[in-house]
Formats: C-alpha cells, sequence, structure tokens
C-alpha cells in the first residue's frame, strides 16, 4: 500500500500543474506565458491610439466592436457585419472609425484575456497546496502504517479517504487545466482573426 501511495505521488508530481520549473511558479501552461497583449500584436494599420480612448464614444463602432468580439458569434459571420457597417460610412469616415471597431474589439478581449490569465495563476496557485496537503496526507498515512503502536484503524481510515479525495480533485483539475490553459490561445487567435478582417476593409 505504501508504494502505491510514493507511486501516485511521483505520478501528481508529472501533473500539468506541477511541470517543469518555468520563471513564474504560478503558470503552470506549456504555452509561454504572455501577461497581456499590445496592439501590435495583431494590428498593422493606422496607429491605434487615439481610437482607443474614443471607440467607447462612438455608439455604432462600439456596439459592433463588442457583437463580433463575442465568441459566441461564428467568425464567419463577422465579415457580413462588417461589410453593413462599411455600407453606412462615408469613404472619408472608413478609416478611423473601422479603427475604432478595432480598438474596442481588442479592449474586449485582451481584457477577457486579461482575466483568464490571472485565474490561471490562481488555479495554478490552489493547485500546489493541494499537492503539498496530498503529500502530507500520504507522510502521516506512512507514519501511521510504521508506527511500533498497533495503527489506530480509525484514524488511518479517516487518513486515507482524505487522500484518495484530494488525489481526485486535484486530478480533475490538472485534467480541466489543459483546456484552461488554451482560451488565452483561442482568445488570441479570435483577436488576429477580426484584425485581419477589419484591415482588409480599410
Amino acid at each position: 500500500m505504501l508504494r502505491t501511495l510514493l507511486a501516485t505521488l511521483l505520478v501528481l508530481g508529472a501533473a500539468p500543474a506541477l511541470a517543469q520549473p518555468r520563471p513564474d511558479a504560478d503558470w503552470p501552461c506549456a504555452q509561454r506565458k504572455v501577461s497581456t497583449l499590445g496592439p501590435g500584436t495583431v494590428w498593422t494599420g493606422p496607429d491605434p491610439t487615439q481610437a482607443l480612448a474614443e471607440w467607447g464614444s462612438d455608439t455604432e463602432a462600439a456596439l459592433l466592436a463588442q457583437k463580433i468580439a463575442s465568441r459566441r458569434l461564428p467568425l464567419e459571420e463577422v465579415d457580413g457585419l462588417l461589410d453593413a457597417f462599411v455600407g453606412t460610412l462615408d469613404p472619408g469616415q472608413k478609416q478611423v472609425r473601422l479603427t475604432r471597431v478595432f480598438a474596442g474589439v481588442f479592449e474586449v478581449l485582451n481584457g477577457e484575456r486579461d482575466k483568464v490569465v490571472a485565474g490561471i495563476g490562481r488555479y495554478a496557485r490552489g493547485q500546489r497546496l493541494l499537492a503539498e496537503r496530498i503529500r502530507d496526507e500520504a507522510g502521516r498515512i506512512s507514519e501511521v502504517k510504521t508506527a511500533p503502536d498497533v495503527p489506530d484503524t480509525k484514524e488511518l481510515a479517516e487518513l486515507e479517504t482524505r487522500f484518495t479525495w484530494d488525489k481526485r480533485i486535484f486530478q480533475e483539475r490538472s485534467q480541466s487545466l489543459t483546456y484552461v490553459c488554451e482560451v488565452p490561445t483561442l482568445l488570441e487567435q479570435r483577436l488576429g482573426a477580426i484584425a485581419r478582417k477589419i484591415q482588409e476593409r480599410l
């Protein structure tokens, strides 16, 4: 039984939440951590500095930005919405107002991404604390079993139940982490795709 416990801890130690040491101990993902994005990561159009300050006051641009930024909207539908918006613009307005649409999309998706990245850090800290507790529980089980006195069967049963439960929670969270770690990349990909669609219409 002790060998089984030790083997389990080795498996836990190899789980994603406790992977190879990285510069940020609270970043468990295989992807390199980028805390926040800059517009230049995805945008090669006009300087968006002014648009980032103004987009919220441009009602039509803001509504469109929020709509196409939403992951509930399939990317295939973005083209039609952009074309409809462009169709309402005077040629002299197009560059300024489409840049505002990009600014809005950028702020919405980058803000969502920032929250996800922060959440991953909290998640990883929780996993690390849980792993430490599991190791402590395994050590206590070993102590009880190897004590010179007759083991307290009730205490041992409680320890093993707690260990089994904590191990199960840890493993389930580790599996979920694989998906969670993909979310920032998915958001970056959506932002990049929408930026390209907007730039095509400038």
